[in-house]
């Protein structure tokens, strides 16, 4: 696989962001009581579709909380 990108072949703005949002998806698939653990090679074959979104929403909710945080500081937003 080329530098950049992840297992869906989607080119990753941050490559060096990828351990620290792995670890946000486990940390809230664990708070959402969802049977998965680091280090499973992100095989989620067993979890329903609904748990996955979940989990992937609560990271989008997350992450825009923290760029509102940003903007709110004063840190201005980066164009890409």
């Amino acid at each position: 696989m080329a530098a950049g990108q992840s297992g869906s072949g989607r080119t990753q703005l941050v490559p060096e962001v990828h351990m620290l949002l792995d670890n946000m998806k486990y940390e809230i698939a664990q708070e959402l009581a969802i049977p998965v653990h680091q280090g499973s090679e992100d095989y989620w074959g067993n979890i329903s579709s609904r748990d996955c979104g979940r989990v992937g929403g609560t990271m989008v909710r997350r992450m825009i909380n923290l760029a509102e945080q940003e903007i709110l500081n004063g840190k201005r937003p980066e164009k890409i």
